[in-house]
């Protein structure tokens, strides 16, 4: 079939109207709305929004519909509307931390159309007069404040979505507790709307009150020689993690992420985690990484939540003991063992559930750990490596090395 024709029977295939409209919904109520919105709004038989934006579009023609709770149970009732003419409003951008994503999987896009209004991001880097592609966007609605923590970089410029009227007042306090007092803090309320205010002071001088609960934060970071900065290489220092001693030290660490070689949106098992040092980096190189990690003990599983929180508000999810607690626990694109392979049966339960092309690396310290990686290395290949680090330690009055003791590595990857 010519591709002119091909296209045509498609096209004509399609509803001549989608039945669903997503409006993009800003302070200022239907008084912003374009004509399309404006006529889909008043077309529509339902409407569904928050009570915040059924308040600002005020009397429609239409059956308004305030989400339920949970919200999770939005998506059904909208789809058991399917055929009639529904309109879903939202805040603003609804594809920038909108519902426009949960409504884009579940609707084909010949029945939905979109009309969205400028982000509170957008807005906000037009009042701040800062390039949009040089600031760093973070959502902290619904979300751990520790999430900000990543960003917190020298002459880094923020923009943050808060979760109510306490979020800026807790920004400015972390801030100062990790030494960067200096900092602008500018709060952004009911941005693009009759009622919006702008309000700056500093991180350590924060004395905003009557901050309403839709907010905006923008942060011009000043730090110093001082101040609490994470890192942006592999190999945290072990000061930054909780840790009993149980840790896979900061240079090997280094390595055995280099080893695991993660991408973007991988899963990883951490098996017998310990701190959760590997889960937790594997997880800061990039913002769709997971990890789970398994941890017998109950005062490291704490640990192992605690680091995942400070450092990042990372996806780290932290179960029981393995191998036990590999069952109903999704594939891995990578497996650490860094507890020296001492049941038999856990490299061989980790091996079948990892992914084709996956990677296992495994650290041990023993001459018997030894005996396990080089038996496992001649049935599946793969690289033997051994890592030895030495460390300036003082002797009586002196210095010298230090060795730590050496760990062999073995990398493999499943066919």
């Amino acid at each position: 079939m010519p591709a002119v024709l091909r296209e045509s029977v498609i096209l004509s295939s399609r509803p001549a109207s989608p039945w669903l409209s997503l409006i993009g919904l800003g302070e200022d109520g239907a008084a912003g709305l374009c004509r399309e919105a404006l006529a889909a709004l008043n077309e529509a038989e339902i409407v569904f929004g928050g009570e915040r934006h059924i308040a600002l579009v005020g009397s429609v023609p239409g059956e308004l519909r305030s989400w339920p709770q949970p919200f999770r149970n939005a998506l059904p009732q909208i789809l058991a509307e399917r055929g009639r003419k529904v309109c879903v409003l939202a805040t603003s951008d609804p594809f920038h931390y909108g519902i426009g994503n949960s409504l884009s999987r579940a609707i084909p896009p010949e029945e939905m159309r979109i009309i969205p209004q400028l982000s509170s991001f957008s807005m906000a880097c037009t009042r701040m007069r800062w390039p949009q592609e040089e600031c760093a966007l973070v959502s902290l609605h619904g979300r751990t404040l520790y999430r900000i923590v990543p960003h917190l970089q020298p002459e880094a410029r923020i923009l943050a979505l808060s979760w109510d009227e306490t979020t800026p007042r807790a920004v400015a306090d972390l801030m100062t507790a990790r030494g960067m007092g200096a900092s602008r803090i500018v709060v952004m309320e009911s941005l693009g709307g009759p009622q919006e205010r702008i309000r700056e002071c500093r991180a350590d001088a924060f004395a905003l009150d009557d901050i309403v609960p839709l907010n905006l934060i923008a942060v011009e970071v000043a730090a110093t020689r001082d101040s609490r900065i994470l890192p942006l290489t592999p190999g945290l220092d072990e000061e930054w993690f909780a840790h009993d001693g149980q840790i896979t030290k900061s240079e090997i660490r280094a390595i055995t992420l280099s080893a695991l070689a993660p991408r973007a949106g991988e899963l990883l098992w951490d098996v017998g985690a310990g701190s959760g040092s590997v889960a937790v980096e594997w997880c800061q190189r990039h913002t769709r990484n997971r990890a789970i990690a398994f941890e017998a003990r109950c005062e490291r599983a704490e640990r192992i939540a605690r680091n995942r929180l400070e450092l990042g508000g990372l996806a780290v999810e932290v179960v029981g003991a393995a191998p036990v607690g590999f069952v109903g626990q999704e594939a891995p694109d990578a497996v650490f063992i860094g507890g020296g392979l001492t049941e038999e049966a856990l490299f061989e339960a980790a091996w079948a559930a990892l992914k084709p092309g996956g990677r296992l690396v495994a650290n041990v310290v023993t001459l018997e750990g030894e005996a396990k990686l080089a038996a496992l290395h001649a049935e599946h290949g793969g690289s033997l490596r051994r890592i030895s680090i030495d460390r300036l330690a003082p002797v009586g009055g002196k210095h010298g090395w230090r060795p730590a003791m050496p760990v062999t590595q073995w990398r493999v990857e499943k066919p």
